[in-house]
């Protein structure tokens, strides 16, 4: 591992591998605590699962008392952020019980032997309401286009422009610009920021050994958002739903690897006609 003259992280394919691990972890966060999530089941109990699924793997929270100064006080305080209709992100563990036709975005993350994954998705709680599922839809797709516009020796700004392309392209609504992708590796957040808009060709060259979050977050109104008295929750301001989807990828000769997808994105990268490209082990 060495930095780049931007202060970007690059990792061996050895240290890939074990990202890879991680994000594997995180997949199955994901899945665990999603599958748990419908009507009566409140945010913390699904937080109380999300513990158990880390403990299982031997892995810890990168998000569990984030960003806690040096007396410990004002970290996160959840292994998850959990984030309900107008909750854009950075949503609490409470004792909210989720609602039937609730939307819900959960943003985990895990570090396995020092190196750090970190995923998103967004689901609907139990009878589907159409725009909410266009809505997480779109985002869903925003990402993928971001994931497949990435390529060696091309720009983060390319993955941005794509993110904005999609969105606009789908309909009209807003994409927050406030928080973005972002580098990650022996951190869960580093060099380089990977906003959701920008110009195509701009921004740090995409280089072996990168790896980034591509994660957007659109709301169904306007993008205009605000933080909470408990200085995390980020909510919408004229109280549209807002959905956010993640996943942390490398870029290899061979092409795209998607490390915290279970299948390394080879079915959605097969689809939008983008190489699959994971490291042998």
């Amino acid at each position: 591992m060495f930095l780049s003259s931007r202060g970007i992280e690059l990792k061996t394919d050895d240290q890939l591998r074990l990202m890879r691990r991680a994000g594997l972890v995180v997949a199955d966060l994901l899945d665990t605590i999603t599958a748990q999530a419908r009507p009566g089941v409140t945010l913390r109990e699904l937080d109380r699962i999300g513990r158990e699924t880390l403990a299982r793997h031997g892995a810890a929270s990168n998000f569990l008392e984030y960003g806690a100064d040096s007396h410990g006080e004002g970290g996160f305080k959840g292994v998850v952020c959990l984030s309900v209709n107008e909750v854009i992100v950075h949503g609490m563990p409470t004792d909210y019980p989720l609602q039937d036709g609730d939307i819900l975005s959960v943003d985990g993350g895990a570090i396995l032997d020092g190196w750090h994954g970190d995923s998103a998705r967004t689901v609907q709680i139990g009878t589907p309401v159409a725009a909410r599922q266009t809505l997480s839809d779109v985002t869903e797709g925003a990402m993928w286009a971001g994931i497949a516009a990435a390529h060696l020796n091309g720009r983060i700004g390319d993955v941005g422009a794509a993110v904005e392309a999609y969105v606009e392209g789908a309909g009209p609504y807003g994409i927050v610009r406030e928080y973005v992708g972002h580098g990650i590796g022996t951190a869960m957040h580093q060099p380089p920021d990977v906003p959701n808009y920008g110009r195509a060709g701009k921004g740090p060259r995409i280089s072996r050994g990168m790896a980034f979050c591509v994660e957007p977050m659109v709301t169904l109104g306007s993008p205009d958002n605000a933080v909470l008295d408990d200085d995390w929750t980020v909510v919408t301001l004229d109280g549209s739903s807002a959905a956010h989807w993640e996943h942390t990828i490398t870029c290899t000769p061979k092409g795209i690897w998607v490390l915290t997808a279970p299948d390394g994105g080879e079915e959605m990268l097969g689809r939008l006609g983008v190489p699959f490209g994971p490291l042998s082990d």
